[in-house]
Parts: C-alpha cells; structure tokens; sequence
C-alpha cells in the first residue's frame, strides 16, 4: 500500500488538558468546515466561544461514565482513527458500523507530572494518570499514513499553516513528524508514571527504567566540533542550568553547560558568600568571604592563568563591585541565583560573556540520579549527597587540628568532592591555594598543586606559595605516604583524607614525623 501526500481534513477530535490555543484552533479548523468532535471541558470551552462542536457521547451513543474514565474507549472512536482509507475490508467495516473517519487527534495528557511535583497525595496521582488520552494518541500515530495527531499546542500554528498552504489537506511528512512527537509524549508519560510508582514503593532500582528528557537546545557541537549535540532537560526540579535564564551572551555549548554544572554544583556546597571558578569541569580556584567581592579576589588568586576563559559561580545575588571584577577577565559563562540591576548594567557591557540567573541554589543533600552511557548501557548511581561534619572526624596522629585548621579542612574537603579524582586540595583561610585534579597518581596531584601555587605565588610577588601554612584534602585515602610527603613538602600543617588503606599506620607515622595533625573521614569522594 502506498502511503498518500495530501490527506483532507474533514472531521477532527479534540480532548485536551492544557487549553492553551484551545479556542483559536477550534475557530480555525470551524472555518474550514471541520467537524468537531470533542469531550467534557474541552467541548464546553469550544461550545462557550460559539465553535460548532458535537460531544463524543453524542458521537458513540454512549456517556461519559466512571468520573470521566471512559469516554473515548469506544469502537467509533478508535475504528475512525485506526482504519485505512485504502483497506477495502477497513472502509467496509466503516460503512457496516457506521463509523465516520477521523482525520486529525488533538490531545494532551492528563498533567501527571505537574500532579506529583506539587506533591499529590497517591489517590489524586494515580487520578492523573491518563488512559484514553495515550489510546488516542498511540492509534492516530500508528495510522498517521491517515491521520495527524497533535500533543502539543505548540504545534497547532504549524499545523494551520499546513491546512492554508494546501487547501485544507495535510502532507505525510507532516503526518510522520507529529507522529514521532506522539510516541515520544507518551513514552515520557510512561517513564515518569514507572518511576513515580518505583518510588512510592521504595524500589532504588527498579527491573526496567526509561530516561525521558524534552530537548531544549540544539548545540553547536559536542566537546569537539565533529560531534554533534543537544540539552535535553528532564523531570528533575533542580535550580541550575536547566532553570536558569540567559540575559546575555552568546549561545551556549556543550563544554559551556558541563563546565557551569560543575560550576554551580560546587559553589552552592557553600552557606557563606562563596565564587568557585572552574576550567575543564575542575575548580581552579574556591574561596569563601564576608561578600561576594572577598570570595572572588581570593579565588582567582588560587590560579589566575587557568581562570582565563573559565567559569565563574556564585552563590549569591551578583553585585556591582563582584561584577566590575569579573568584567576585568576574560570569561565564558557567569551563573548565580540572581543580579541586581547594577551588576546587570555591569556585566552587559562584556556582550559576549553568557549571564545566566538561576533564581535559586541546588541542595546539595538533595537525593537524585546521575547516569554515565557506556557500550551497550549505561551506569546509574545516586547523587554524591555525602557532606563530612566536625562530628564524623577521627583525629588519628599524635596532634589534632587547631580549629582555624579544622575550619580549612572541611572546606578543602568539600571543595575535593567536585575535583576530578585522583583530588589534592591545598586551602587556607577558606580558600584554594592549590588544586591537583585527574592524576593518575596522587603523588603527582600533590606535586602539580603545590607547583601551581608556587607558580600563582611568584606571579603575584609573594615571597612564599599559598601552600605554607595551608592544610590539605585527599579525596580518598593515600594509599602510601608519598603523597602526604609530598604535601608536607609544601609547607601544610594539617591533613584530611578518608583512611582505609592498607597502609594507612605508615601514612599516620610520616604526619607525626612531621608534626601534622591529620584527621580521617571514613569517606570518600571519588569523581570520574
């Protein structure tokens, strides 16, 4: 069978949630003389605005029962959808039982979603859950060589367009491309359902997921410009890159979006006013201060080299002094949960430098999925949601931690967590002074963050690197002493790191041979 071009739009269905564009769709398709077949608020808007409109239970000779439940679930509906024009067994069965065809399904879903993310109670959900609506939608979709389905009222401009390009006739390219919109809507819908119910449950893994996402952007590119790319966003509410509003800049890529994810993630593990800085989805500087301009002095001094074209993160509403700092380097992307008007005024004058406003922090103790693709599948683990407190330490050298270094320890703790393993953090006075991220060595993270402090130092005219005096954090244990040798070569005075090695007494005996106070964890942060 061939499937045709033009199809004439002659009788069309129309059951929707969402009423947006409800009343102008049905006065357009009214003036073209389609025939309106409708249910419950949908046919009672249509009808309120003068649109012709004939309820379903008209239509089937059967009314809506079960609180709405069946209403669409009937052989006239679906045999008009889902029967070939060109079948002559179909047609005849059409013209046996009386069973007009539908040319054109408008639906959207029952808002399940928007019903669970305002926290529903379980009876009201699984109210939401729609039934007829996917039946509707999957059978126009599988028939699309006959009928278009709408689920989305986004598309009703294109698809007046279509009926006003061809003289009220649809083309099966059309046809097709709101057909795969359809099966993606519902697919999503059903995504979101199995998950609810898995959680409701307390499945952590159920036997079978489904990630849904909806596309937000087309990228440029992917990491490198052969590669192609796109942000889908998904059902998660969590406040950054996916809430956040541009107010300038240019488009964002894809190095851009990871690069601020990594960005904004650590900068909001802060209470105090805190800038992280990041390059290649590590930090190149972290500071905390009384206001946002003290934090991003001290976080550029960590490394100002590798802050050329970063990303900078704050966790407060911008201000004019922060930005005039800012506005002096040379930036990719600047993210906070706000600006005042005259940062904004500030930061407009960089017309390339990309602004984006959150309009909140994300939680870093709120739970959540994080998937890595791998060949043939893919990888899913909790959110790292761990945050070590004062409580949680063992001091296990001779000497324990002032508190000013217990202070620089947490903070340089928290700061490892969101550099890429093997992680070195050397702090000081709630502030990097030297970072060692992606070694395969974590010796060789000591080493590469004390040379960069010594580097950041003499840049700056320093008589001495940031590391004198400083303390340091493993993001997980050393699994000799070398690295912590290392470390004490550079001047710090305190350690913190997880523990559990094998040689974990060898590690403690080199601190006390130094006079180092060093304190475990019992966790760690490994981050690939």
């Amino acid at each position: 069978m061939t499937s045709p071009d033009l199809v004439p739009l002659r009788r069309a269905l129309i059951s929707v949630s969402d009423k947006t564009g409800l009343i102008e769709l049905g006065q357009a398709l009214a003036a073209r003389g389609v025939h309106i077949l409708s249910t419950g608020g949908s046919a009672q808007r249509l009808a309120e605005a003068g649109v012709p409109v004939t309820e379903v239970g008209d239509h089937t000779g059967f009314p809506e029962m079960m609180d709405g439940r069946v209403k669409t679930l009937h052989p006239r509906i679906h045999g008009g959808i889902l029967a070939r024009r060109d079948d002559e067994g179909h047609v005849a069965a059409m013209n046996t039982h009386d069973i007009p065809g539908i040319d054109l399904v408008v639906v959207n879903l029952y808002p399940f979603e928007a019903t669970v993310a305002k926290g529903a109670d379980f009876e009201t959900c699984i109210e939401n859950i729609d039934i007829g609506g996917p039946s509707l939608i999957r059978g126009a979709a599988k028939n699309h060589d006959f009928v278009a389905v709408v689920t989305d009222p986004s598309d009703y401009a294109p698809l007046l367009a279509e009926l006003a390009a061809h003289d009220g006739q649809t083309t099966l390219d059309l046809r097709r491309r709101l057909a795969a919109k359809a099966y993606a809507r519902t697919g999503a819908y059903d995504a979101a359902i199995g998950a609810w119910f898995a959680n409701r449950l307390g499945q952590t893994w159920p036997e079978s997921v489904t990630v849904s996402g909806t596309l937000r952007q087309t990228l440029r590119y992917g990491e490198n410009p052969h590669q192609t790319a796109a942000f889908y966003v998904t059902g998660e509410r969590r406040p950054g890159i996916a809430t956040a509003t541009q107010l300038q800049g240019k488009e964002l890529s894809y190095n851009n979006l990871n690069d601020t994810d990594a960005a904004f993630e650590l900068v909001a593990e802060f209470d105090r006013p805190a800038i992280a800085i990041i390059k290649h989805a590590n930090p190149c500087g972290v500071a905390e201060g009384d206001g946002l301009p003290t934090a991003y002095a001290r976080a550029l001094a960590c490394d100002p080299v590798s802050a050329f074209g970063g990303i900078i993160a704050a966790n407060r509403t911008l201000d004019a002094v922060t930005a005039e700092a800012i506005s002096r380097l040379f930036a990719e992307v600047v993210i906070a949960p706000d600006a005042d008007e005259s940062a904004r005024a500030v930061l407009a004058g960089k017309k390339n430098l990309r602004v984006l406003l959150t309009g909140d922090l994300p939680n870093p103790a709120q739970p959540g999925t994080l998937i890595k693709t791998v060949a043939g599948g893919f990888l899913a683990q909790s959110r790292d949601d761990g945050r070590v407190l004062p409580a949680n330490l063992k001091v296990v050298t001779k000497r324990g931690p002032t508190p000013k270094e217990l202070a620089d320890l947490l903070f340089a703790f928290r700061v490892g967590k969101h550099v890429k393993s093997n992680a070195i953090v050397y702090a000081k006075d709630l502030a990097t002074v030297g970072v060692g991220a992606g070694q395969m060595s974590r010796v060789d993270s000591s080493r590469i963050a004390a040379i960069k402090s010594r580097e950041a130092a003499e840049a700056a005219g320093l008589a001495e690197p940031g590391t004198k005096g400083s303390v340091v954090a493993s993001d997980a244990f050393f699994p000799f002493a070398d690295g912590l040798i290392a470390a004490a070569e550079a001047g710090v005075t305190a350690v913190i790191q997880p523990g559990g090695s094998m040689r974990d007494q060898e590690v403690i005996d080199a601190a006390d041979e130094r006079g180092l106070a060093m304190v475990f964890t019992g966790m760690r942060h490994f981050r690939h």
